[in-house]
């Protein structure tokens, strides 16, 4: 601009004038940053607090606000990235708040996962939480002297800790653990805290998970298993299942509930072992996700581990209909009425062609009536929590006290009720029953019970017409396997992983690499032939064929077949009650089969164990035997 253009003003301005009002200029510049910064990091906060007051069920009601949570944490992500060095020097900006933020974007993901099933979603909440760990954003919280920061640093690694475990990023996963040991005694150290026995009491508990989850070794080298769907798991329906299957209406889950209720079994963040396997047995493994049963090959990379340059994944886009996941719903230790009131919401959003699978995996509860009448309730059913809903903190907030499950001692209304019911007139009402399930045959169900009173849901009456399997865990375990119960149900890992359970059910921890593939290939012929017999049957009750075309019932159905016909030839499972049950009852040649059988044993004679198998094939003898 040459002198003639300027204004009044700018050519009686002397530079020493230009110099204070381009300072000025400036300060009201970072002045506005600074503002627009603390604006954005409120509001962040304020959404995600009000995370823990949305309804846990149901689809529509969530997921507007969850679009604003993401829109505010993107601004402030982009906003912190563009001005850190302002930030820094001005708002005095340490690393360790860059981590909170980062730490509530790797939450966000995780919650949509939780929300929509989707895996990718778990992808991008390790991404951001393996970044905070590689740029060390709470490497001096120590030096705060702040013990609410170091509180918010041991349920960052928690948290780490818990996505790995779904990813099966095993070797990360260790490393973190060792880690979080380590802080824990700083912690415990430096403040003396109220809640130490907590933080042993988590360290304890993933340290079993994880123990659990690697039993299994291959060449001497414990393997971590993969529970998710993949494309070699699922046979191709033989030549001619077309003709069979054309004419039957068919059903895919839309809906999941999986509920754990075993007081004892071993368990992580709300999670118990039987509802961890049987979460991934439902999910299909996503491309990114790791694949490889190799500790050395489970590490990958996310696709961008520099914060400064990472931009938040947008999952906002409201598309939740042609998801690769059915929608699920986890359970831990609810209530009656948590159950029904998620049972109803899941049932509500059912399509014309949708299933529910209700899953659940509980003590059983007997009413030891002395008359037992109704099916319904009088021969009681699986357990539920009995602590009040008004204490159940929501899935949203930050993880639960690992020492805030059922409570070992009945509140007074309990000491009431079981009282009550010794006189055989009322029922506990902490349970549920037969019963309670249905009003909801009025919609296809699959319902999967995995408890030792699961024989009281065998004869649930179709009263609606509508189709509805049901299967039932065995109520009985054989002396030698006793010790292993609180370390998962056998039943649940045969459907979720029939290679380890036919493992575990062998006493087989140590494969050569060899072996296991011969495993593997042998277990898939075998779930080909049962899917195979599904279709050639003339006994099959044509129910079956209505859940034939989901690809996870399908294989749930076969997985059972296979552990019927394990546990039957077994020599240590001897009777009715060591065998599983369904309704409707499978047929003799599903069952019985005596290919099945034969190519079982042929596995068992390959793994060195055909010991522990009867002499050959059950004939008719044999089965009128074992029924008496």
């Amino acid at each position: 601009m040459t002198a003639a253009g300027m204004t009044p003003t700018e050519t009686n301005t002397s530079p020493t004038d230009q110099q204070h009002l381009h300072e000025h200029q400036n300060e009201e510049y970072e002045d506005k940053v600074i503002q627009e910064f603390s604006h954005l990091l409120e509001k962040s906060k304020q959404l995600f607090n009000g995370l823990r007051d949305l309804p846990q069920y149901g689809h529509k009601q969530w997921q507007p606000y969850f679009g604003r949570t993401f829109d505010i944490y993107t601004k402030l992500w982009k906003f912190q990235q563009q001005h850190r060095v302002l930030l820094d020097k001005k708002y005095g900006l340490k690393r360790y708040q860059i981590g909170e933020i980062a730490s509530k974007i790797g939450q966000l993901y995780y919650h949509f996962y939780i929300r929509t099933s989707e895996t990718n979603y778990l992808n991008e909440a390790f991404a951001f939480y393996s970044a905070i760990r590689s740029r060390a954003y709470y490497s001096k919280v120590n030096r705060e002297e702040k013990p609410d920061l170091m509180v918010k640093k041991l349920r960052y690694y928690a948290r780490f800790i818990v996505v790995c475990l779904l990813l099966k990023k095993t070797k990360i996963m260790r490393e973190l653990v060792r880690e979080l040991n380590r802080q824990i005694d700083e912690y415990v150290k430096a403040y003396d805290p109220d809640d130490s026995l907590e933080w042993q009491l988590v360290l304890n508990e993933i340290s079993s998970f994880i123990d659990v989850d690697n039993q299994l070794n291959i060449d001497h080298v414990p393997i971590t298993l993969s529970y998710r769907l993949t494309n070699s798991m699922i046979p191709a329906l033989p030549p001619g299942s077309e003709k069979i299957l054309s004419n039957i209406a068919m059903y895919t889950i839309e809906e999941i509930l999986i509920i754990g209720n075993y007081q004892d079994q071993i368990k992580f963040s709300e999670l118990t072992i039987d509802m961890y396997r049987m979460l991934q047995a439902v999910e299909r493994q996503t491309s990114d996700s790791s694949t490889s049963l190799d500790d050395k090959s489970t590490i990958q990379p996310p696709a961008s581990t520099n914060l400064q340059q990472r931009d938040i994944y947008n999952i906002y886009d409201g598309d939740f209909q042609n998801r690769p996941n059915p929608h699920k719903y986890l359970l831990y230790k609810p209530t009656f009425s948590q159950i029904y009131a998620f049972t109803a919401s899941a049932f509500k959003e059912l399509s014309p062609h949708g299933t529910l699978l209700l899953y659940i995996s509980a003590d059983g509860y007997d009413t030891h009536f002395k008359s037992k009448v109704e099916q319904s309730y009088d021969f009681g059913g699986v357990k539920t929590n009995n602590r009040r809903d008004d204490t159940i903190e929501s899935p949203n907030s930050p993880p639960m006290s690992v020492t805030n499950t059922l409570a070992t001692k009945s509140s007074p209304s309990m000491n009431t009720t079981s009282a009550a019911s010794a006189t055989g007139s009322i029922k506990d009402a902490h349970n549920i029953f037969p019963g309670d399930l249905y009003p909801f045959l009025r919609k296809p169900l699959f319902l999967i019970i995995d408890s030792n009173n699961s024989i009281t849901f065998q004869n649930m009456p179709n009263l609606f017409g509508q189709p509805f399997i049901s299967l039932l865990s065995p109520i009985k375990l054989p002396a030698v396997f006793h010790n292993y119960q609180n370390k998962g149900s056998l039943f649940t890992l045969f459907l979720t992983s029939p290679i380890y359970a036919f493992c575990f059910v062998c006493h087989l921890n140590d494969l050569t690499n060899e072996q296991w593939n011969l495993c593997q290939e042998h277990i898939y012929k075998i779930i080909s032939e049962i899917i195979k017999i599904f279709l050639k049957s003339k006994l099959v009750d044509s129910t079956i064929y209505h859940f034939f075309a989901d690809e996870f019932l399908r294989l749930f159905l076969a997985r059972f077949v296979f552990c019927y016909a394990v546990l039957r030839l077994h020599r240590a499972f001897k009777g009715s009650g060591f065998y599983p049950s369904s309704q409707p009852q499978l047929s003799n040649d599903l069952l019985e089969n005596v290919q099945v059988h034969k190519m079982i044993l042929e596995l068992s004679a390959s793994l060195n164990v055909r010991q522990l198998f009867l002499e050959g094939p059950l004939t008719a003898a044999d089965l009128i035997t074992s029924t008496q």
